[in-house]
């Protein structure tokens, strides 16, 4: 066997060559790391044209970052839970495990399920393999044990320790350095998925893979698996703070989508009393039912519906800049909503709008729009 002479130029070869398979993969955030140690080479010997194309590289990866960040339209992949039941085909590597798959792009469920259907079929016969397409605790007393079972559900990468800026699947922090993924199974007390707000609950499964990912597999094995639940107040804060989060994103981006904007606006304005934001306030802060629900929580809840008023508020004066002479009607529409919406949550709040607006002690905070009260 020839000896392989490993040297400075072979690691500044292989260097480079990583930075093109970065490139090529989209993730544009390795390159600043990659290049801090290939630039001292370069710039050791004076090889200053190399350091050119070095900086050239990193002003349009950069570039890149900026520009898939505010258009969102970067896939990084997706990822999703697997797990095996079934001692008659599947063997000790396999049964009973759970897996977490990192697929391609924006590879849907259905997708990756009949993927694994098929494969599992091939091995094991057709008709032999069952797939379950909920996230639903499975009871394995209840399972044939002549067929093999195949759990999917799609789980979202929660970064320990990182704060996610936005939760879109194209984010870097979501993709890069995960062995956290979270899944929620929504249930009731009387054995429903869903129910009434005030019934609604949500279980949280969190689960810590083997290794990181990127990795060199597909898939990698759970090692830790914890169970958090939601009362149906704890649920309502969440997705109130969702709601929020969603909301301020829109309308702080750099180059703001209108027709994400007008969603999202659409949504949070509805006036419906069992559904949307005002479902939830009826649930939880009329004076007749707070009483039943822990002060902090009640009160945590008023000052969220507090930031979601703001942020609504900011949002229209946005969109009101945006659209074209041909919307104006639908603005109003918007704006009708807003302000009954308002006008129903202010008696449960404690506080008119025009205070919540100008006076709230806010943590929500919408630079560059002025909030202006005049029609409240």
């Amino acid at each position: 066997m020839t000896d392989v002479h490993y040297n400075e130029q072979a690691f500044l070869d292989q260097l480079m060559v990583c930075t093109e398979a970065v490139d090529k993969a989209e993730r544009y955030e390795l390159l600043g790391p990659l290049y801090r140690l290939i630039i001292p080479l370069y710039e050791r010997r004076k090889d200053y044209q190399a350091l050119l194309a070095c900086y050239q590289h990193l002003t349009k990866a950069y570039a890149k970052v900026i520009e898939v960040t505010n258009s969102g339209k970067r896939l990084l992949g997706r990822f999703y839970r697997v797990a095996f039941f079934g001692k008659a085909h599947f063997g000790e590597d396999e049964e009973g495990i759970e897996f977490i798959y990192k697929e391609p792009k924006l590879t849907s469920l259905s997708e990756i399920s009949e993927k694994l259907q098929q494969f599992y079929e091939q091995k094991y016969g057709a008709g032999n393999v069952k797939m379950i397409m909920d996230s639903a605790p499975v009871n394995r007393d209840e399972l044939d044990s002549k067929l093999a079972y195949i759990q999917v559900t799609w789980v979202r990468a929660a970064p320990e320790g990182v704060v996610v800026s936005g939760g879109g699947e194209g984010s870097f922090e979501r993709a890069h350095n995960v062995r956290r993924f979270v899944f929620e199974t929504p249930f009731t007390r009387d054995g429903a998925a869903r129910g009434p707000v005030h019934h609604q609950r949500i279980r949280l499964t969190h689960l810590t893979t083997d290794s990181w990912f990127p990795y060199v597999k597909r898939r990698v094995p759970v090692i830790d698996t914890q169970v958090e639940e939601k009362s149906p107040i704890e649920v309502a804060v969440s997705e109130m703070e969702g709601q929020v989060t969603e909301l301020q994103e829109i309308v702080n981006a750099k180059a703001p989508d209108i027709k994400k904007l007008q969603l999202r606006l659409q949504g949070s304005v509805c006036v419906q009393v069992n559904a949307g934001p005002l479902a939830y306030a009826n649930a939880f802060l009329d004076p007749t039912l707070a009483p039943m629900y822990p002060d902090d929580m009640v009160e945590k809840l008023k000052n969220i519906f507090k930031e979601f008023l703001t942020v609504c508020h900011a949002a229209l004066q946005l969109n009101a800049k945006l659209i074209c002479s041909d919307q104006v009607s639908y603005h109003e529409a918007l704006e009708t909503n807003y302000y009954k919406l308002s006008h129903s949550l202010s008696g449960m709040l404690g506080q008119p709008l025009q205070d919540i607006l100008v006076n709230g002690n806010l943590s929500t905070i919408v630079p560059g729009v002025e909030l202006e009260s005049s029609n409240a």
